[in-house]
Formats: C-alpha cells, sequence, structure tokens
C-alpha cells in the first residue's frame, strides 16, 4: 500500500476581511512552497507572502475552499478551517429568480463554474473580446479564443455569462453579431461589473483596516433597557433561527439583507445588515394568508437597545402564529392593553391633538399613538411610535408600529421599556437627526424559500 507523505505546511483557511465571499489562504512551515504551487494552479492569487486569496464572480469561495482544503489534505498537508469559514460553507442557499429554474442546487454550481472559466479566459487574454451590445436589459459580447481560433457568442455577466453561439471564424462571428446587435453593439469588452471590479479588490490585497488602540472606557453601567448599548443585532438574529427550527432564512449577497420567514408563510423578518444607525435595519410583517396583503408591520433602526430588539423576538417565537398574523383592531380597549405597563410604571400621559403620549420619568423615552391614522388605517403609516431621547428631532432609536399590531406584542415591549433594565458602556449616546416621522417604511418582499436574490449587475 502506498500512503502519501506529510508535507512540512499548514494552511489556514479563512474568510475575507473586507470581500464578503472570498478566502484567504495563510501558508507556514519550511515546505511552505508545496501547497503554493497547488493553490496558484487552482487559481488563488498571491497578496502577500505566503498569502494567497480565492476571489471569484459567483460567490462560491466557500464551496470551492472545502474542494482544495480536501486536496490539500490528501496531499498530506495540514489545513485549518477557521469557524467563520465553516460556517459559511455550511450555509445552505441559491440565487432568486434564477433563470433556468430547473437546475439543482449542484446544476446552478456547474452554470456558475462555467461562468467563472469565461471570465478567467477573459481577465487572463486567452478570450479576446472583440465587441459587446446590450440586449433586453443583459450583456451580450463576440470575442475569439487565441489558442484555438474558435469564435463565441456570449450572453450575460457575472455568474450567468455562457457561451451562446460558436463560430469557425472572428468573422463569422462578427458579421452574425452585428445582424443580430448593430444597433447597440460597441467596441471591445463590457464596462467591469461590480461584481468583477470587487473581485478584482479581493486578488489585489487584503484590504484590512489599521486597527487604531483605542483608550480604555469605564466599566458598562446599569440602564432602563430603552437605554440599552445596540448590541450585536445580527447574533441576536441568528441566536433566534438557531433556536427555532420553524423559522427559516435567506441573504442575499447583493444587498447583504436577510429574510426569515415562520414555516406557516404568514410571519416575515427582514434584517437590511449594512443599514445607516438612524435608518430602519428591521422590518417585521404579519399576512393572515402566505398570498394576501399584509395585516401589520414593525419596523426598528439600527440603534434599537438589545433588549428591546431581543423582547420582540422573543413574542414572535412565544406568541400564537395565527393570532399574529391576523393582528388586532384598534380601539380604546386594545390601546389601553398595550400601554398598561407604562401607566403602571408611571409614565406620564398627556394628549397633544391627534397625538396620545406616554414619557418616562425622566423624560429621555416615549411611546406614541397617533388616533388620526388609527381611525384610517394605511399600512403605509406609523399608527405606534417608540424612542428614546428628548424628542422624535433627537432620537437615539426609533420603532414603528401599525394599526393592527398585535395589542399583546405591544404590551411586551411596553413592559419591557417601564421595567425592562441593559447595560450601556457609555453614558452618553449619539443621537440622530429625524425632520420628520418617517411614513412609509419600506414592505417586506415575500422571497421565494430557500433563494437568494441574485447580484445586481
Amino acid at each position: 500500500m502506498v500512503t502519501t507523505p506529510a508535507i512540512d505546511a499548514h494552511v489556514r483557511l479563512d474568510t475575507h476581511p473586507t470581500h464578503p465571499s472570498a478566502v484567504t489562504a495563510i501558508l507556514t512551515g519550511p515546505q511552505a512552497h508545496m501547497p503554493h504551487l497547488g493553490l496558484e494552479a487552482a487559481d488563488w492569487h498571491v497578496v502577500a507572502e505566503n498569502t494567497l486569496v480565492l476571489a471569484r464572480i459567483d460567490h462560491e469561495e466557500p464551496y470551492w475552499a472545502e474542494k482544495a482544503a480536501q486536496q490539500l489534505a490528501a496531499d498530506g498537508i495540514a489545513v485549518e478551517i477557521t469557524p467563520r469559514l465553516r460556517k459559511a460553507i455550511d450555509e445552505k442557499w441559491t440565487w432568486a429568480d434564477y433563470p433556468m429554474s430547473w437546475c439543482t442546487r449542484a446544476e446552478i454550481r456547474e452554470v456558475s463554474d462555467e461562468a467563472q472559466k469565461i471570465y478567467d479566459d477573459i481577465r487572463h487574454g486567452r478570450l479576446l473580446i472583440h465587441a459587446h451590445a446590450e440586449d433586453s436589459h443583459t450583456t451580450v459580447a463576440v470575442g475569439t479564443y487565441l489558442d484555438s481560433g474558435k469564435s463565441v457568442h456570449l450572453h450575460g455577466q457575472n455568474h450567468l455569462r455562457q457561451v451562446a453561439g460558436t463560430f469557425d471564424s472572428p468573422a463569422q462571428a462578427l458579421v452574425s453579431f452585428e445582424r443580430f446587435h448593430g444597433d447597440t453593439m460597441r467596441p471591445g469588452p463590457a464596462p467591469v461589473t461590480d461584481t468583477e471590479h470587487a473581485a478584482a479588490e479581493a486578488r489585489i490585497s487584503l484590504g484590512a483596516p489599521t486597527a487604531v488602540p483605542e483608550p480604555p472606557s469605564p466599566g458598562p453601567e446599569t440602564v432602563p433597557a430603552y437605554a440599552a448599548d445596540t448590541g450585536d443585532h445580527d447574533a441576536l438574529l441568528d441566536e433566534f433561527l438557531d433556536t427555532h427550527g420553524d423559522w427559516g432564512r435567506w441573504r442575499t449577497w447583493s444587498d447583504d439583507t436577510t429574510h426569515a420567514i415562520h414555516e406557516s408563510q404568514t410571519l416575515r423578518i427582514k434584517r437590511v445588515h449594512e443599514a445607516p444607525a438612524h435608518e430602519t435595519a428591521w422590518v417585521v410583517a404579519a399576512y393572515e394568508t402566505p398570498v394576501s396583503d399584509r395585516t401589520w408591520h414593525l419596523t426598528a433602526t439600527g440603534t434599537t437597545p438589545a433588549p428591546v430588539l431581543q423582547e420582540l423576538l422573543v413574542h414572535l417565537a412565544d406568541g400564537d402564529e395565527w393570532n399574529m398574523a391576523a393582528g388586532t383592531p384598534v380601539d380604546e380597549k386594545t390601546v389601553t392593553a398595550a400601554t398598561k405597563p407604562l401607566a403602571d410604571a408611571g409614565w406620564k400621559h398627556t394628549v397633544d391633538g391627534r397625538y396620545i403620549r406616554w414619557t418616562s420619568p425622566a423624560g429621555d423615552a416615549a411611546v406614541q399613538f397617533d388616533v388620526f391614522v388609527a381611525q384610517r388605517p394605511n399600512q403605509n403609516l406609523a399608527t405606534w411610535t417608540v424612542w428614546a431621547g428628548p424628542n422624535l428631532d433627537g432620537t437615539t432609536w426609533f420603532l414603528t408600529a401599525s394599526a393592527h399590531t398585535p395589542s399583546s406584542l405591544l404590551a411586551d415591549l411596553s413592559e419591557t421599556l417601564a421595567h425592562g433594565i441593559g447595560t450601556r458602556q457609555h453614558s452618553s449616546g449619539t443621537r440622530h437627526k429625524h425632520p420628520h416621522l418617517p411614513t412609509a417604511p419600506p414592505a417586506v418582499t415575500p422571497p421565494v424559500p430557500g433563494t437568494r436574490p441574485g447580484p445586481h449587475r
């Protein structure tokens, strides 16, 4: 029996610090040149001494990194996959609105890999592009393989680029291309796409920001829940989805958004990961049936304190799914039930025209009910608004809810505002100016289960 001799080298595979799907390889050991050669042959790119990057246009780097790890291990090289990369490898996703909907996940990956090979041939100069054109909102091109002399028509961009036709000579290919696309035909290759540009940047350097030492900060202080630190919203969502198997998740590459959907298809969460702090980062929406209009929705900014957001997620997990989806008609009884914890805790009750407010004893948080909107329910208007700060023009965070938001959910949030506590690292927070109430929070677009929207061209 022949065994593969061990190679004195170690490869550490990790996610790229700035590129969302690229993978890095750090090589160490006296024989680090051995895995170096193998990775370069597999189209990994050198960015520093004994440091390589795999950056593709189909966002399949974690999959191919695992394949590389298996090959390296088979060659007798020690390989380490970091937990972050392992999580990316194990993530289940596919493209939303994929034009070849009949393809399996493995078949989609094969199509993407062929697109990657075309892209690499163009990038390395093996495929010379003579001209390109616009065709039905996508890009087409004509080019010639320099080694074989075969000419091709290409259709699509990024992970959808395919060979649409082959020709024996460049002249034949160009004549045919001009006949179909003469009106929009332009010489040379098409402009670089955002995806191609991002991959190129990842191949140049790791681009990790230089760490700037920060002065030591004082220890955390105990504060009311509405004044607590934001915490890690992504970690809260991950924990919620990991512990509740009746919810599924699908994360986009294009806009860095996670969609979570209850198995009933009537409760949905949209989490925008990179939303500016003062803009909507969470949308919760409920539907009476999977195909009906939504019955209520709730939004929250990216600076919403962790205890408040955690209470929201707990209620979504523990609440009766049907009652949650059906919503609650707005009347005096439901308003009283929703705000009872605030009244019991001594929050000041005032009426200002169309607005009824409950303000914290310290005057640094409030819950507002809009009587006018409640009488004319509209899913694009906020009936309830919750905020922390001196007023709506200087909030640290705010949350809105539509007319038929369940009173039980609002009561749980009120309980957290009135009696909940949290921690805050600094005694002063950053406030954001809001000249007016948001009147049209973004709707939750029901994603197709098990899909991921494709990247923009």
